[in-house]
């Protein structure tokens, strides 16, 4: 039997400009002269025959503002576009509880939502609304997800888990406590999406950690696993030129979206 494989939709929402600085943590211990530097915002859909999963939501208008990042394109709109409802009641996977990753969750109100137990205790445990985690984190848009565990929705697990054929969550940590990469067969052969264990290539490459980490030494043993895993392509949480590496949808999403093993193709 041929095992089930899964096409990737890879979707960019917002982007921002800031300075390398802003980025790497502790910047100036690489002894590197500053720069500008860019960075994109995604979400991203499988997609097998009729089956669908979510990977994270994107942030909302109201998170976007708070923060000051630009919103190329309202991610329920891009989804809609694409054919795809929240209300339709497919698996959401949560890599971790940020703004920019569970921004829109409210309006999957019937969808399952897959999440590790950590990410969750932590994000509503009294360290969740310490400064240095609060500036990524939400306690409203946490609160979608109690809403989901109240209705019965919310689907916890440590370590791994696969889902569904093809599809494995893996928790890895470092950069929140939970923070998860999710493992997937493609007809060009595993594919990890690295949510925010890997922001950029850069990141993966030179071992250059992001600003914002719950925990160094787990963060840098991510990045020494993901590097160690033998696939066919890993696809970081906001390197710029992600869209690049893939061939984009047709039509006028194009600017927005790229298909990573399309069926067909």
């Amino acid at each position: 039997m041929t095992p089930q494989t899964w096409e990737i939709l890879v979707i960019k929402h917002g982007t921002r400009t800031t300075r390398r600085s802003d980025v790497f943590m502790n910047y100036g211990f690489y002894d590197e002269p500053d720069g500008d530097f860019v960075l994109h915002y995604y979400l991203w859909v499988l997609r097998s025959g009729d089956q669908v999963i979510h990977v994270d939501t994107g942030y909302s208008a109201t998170g976007a503002a708070k923060r000051g990042r630009e919103v190329l394109i309202d991610p329920l709109e891009a989804l809609g576009s694409l054919g795809l409802r929240a209300d339709a009641g497919n698996p959401v996977v949560v890599t971790h509880a940020h703004y920019d990753h569970i921004g829109n969750l409210g309006a999957f109100t019937k969808s399952p939502i897959h999440i590790s137990r950590k990410e969750l205790e932590f994000w509503t445990s009294d360290l969740g609304t310490k400064p240095l985690f609060s500036h990524f984190g939400d306690q409203e848009e946490v609160a979608s997800i109690l809403q989901a565990k109240s209705e019965g929705r919310l689907r916890e697990f440590e370590g791994r888990c696969e889902i569904t054929p093809g599809v494995e969550l893996v928790e890895v940590g470092g950069h929140t406590p939970g923070q998860l990469v999710v493992r997937v067969s493609t007809n060009l052969g595993p594919v990890i999406l690295a949510g925010d264990a890997a922001h950029f290539h850069e990141e993966l490459e030179r071992d250059m950690l992001f600003q914002s980490m719950a925990d160094l030494s787990t963060a840098y043993r991510a990045l020494h696993w993901l590097r160690d895993e033998d696939v066919a392509a890993i696809i970081t949480g906001h390197d710029a030129g992600e869209l690049d590496r893939f061939d984009r949808v047709e039509g006028p999403l194009g600017d927005f979206v790229a298909i990573v093993g399309a069926h067909g193709a």
